[in-house]
């Protein structure tokens, strides 16, 4: 339960839509209660607030900092934030997501762009500003979040948010490679149809028009497994590469989705 111990690692969209686990607030406090300062980040501080009662006795180990991950200030005021209390960054884990309906013809220019700036700017603001620490220090973990929407269709027209993710995962690749002789890992998690808050909080209503229910069997006859993992699952995958058992691990994917990308339906 000590393999993070002494590291410090700052985890964007540490809070979540709802109660439970979303894959954030999984990680941040998978990541205290195995040892690590964690750095947690997001722009609800009552979002914030939740994650720590539920890290219980690793609470401690949590400081919170509110931040507009898709603002260039923002990140480098939480980057700055973080050296200040701990003096180092070991781990980046850029979580921030959400999607958005549509295709083309439907969505506005406005909705792509914001989704655009969400989803992918988010993660190369935070690597811009973490990654000098890293490569002074020779060495650092990034774990990128993305989605099974990034590699497949996933049930529904969500361009943007599946042009965003798909870009996630070749930006790391191409970190993972340009810094790998820095000592700096770039790995990313592809998270699948996951029963987190997000998906009663905003997915049913996009979706099935507020029937949870309906929405949770459509997505679950997706899955060869026959059920819907959640936040942790994602946060498994996240501290293994986070960790030193994945030093040998860099410019490649995790898919967490029970074999539904397999799949040729």
């Amino acid at each position: 339960m000590g393999r993070f111990k002494s590291k410090v690692a700052i985890v964007t969209g540490a809070g979540c839509v709802g109660a439970g686990w979303g894959n954030g607030r999984a990680i941040a406090v998978r990541l205290a209660q195995e040892g690590a300062q964690v750095f947690a980040v997001d722009r609800d501080p009552e979002r914030l607030a939740e994650t720590i009662a539920l890290a219980g006795d690793a609470r401690s180990a949590i400081a919170t900092h509110v931040c507009d991950v898709t603002s260039s200030e923002s990140i480098q005021h939480m980057v700055q934030a973080c050296l200040d209390r701990f003096g180092t960054i070991d781990i980046l884990i850029n979580n921030v997501g959400g999607s958005a309906p549509g295709g083309p013809v439907e969505m506005s220019e406005e909705v792509w762009d914001s989704q655009f700036n969400v989803n992918l700017k988010s993660v190369f603001l935070a690597c811009k500003y973490v990654l000098p620490t890293m490569i002074a220090k020779q060495g650092g973990s990034i774990v990128n979040v993305a989605s099974s929407s990034g590699i497949r269709w996933t049930g529904s027209a969500q361009v943007a948010y599946a042009a965003a993710k798909a870009g996630v995962i070749q930006l790391s690749r191409v970190v993972a490679v340009q810094h790998a002789p820095s000592g700096v890992r770039v790995n990313t998690v592809v998270p699948g149809q996951l029963h987190t808050p997000m998906v009663e909080v905003r997915l049913a209503k996009q979706r099935t028009g507020g029937d949870v229910e309906s929405l949770l069997a459509t997505r679950v006859k997706r899955i060869p497994l026959g059920f819907m993992g959640d936040g942790r699952d994602t946060a498994s995958a996240a501290l293994f590469l986070a960790s030193d058992e994945a030093r040998f691990i860099t410019g490649t994917e995790i898919v967490v989705d029970g074999g539904m990308t397999a799949r040729c339906d």
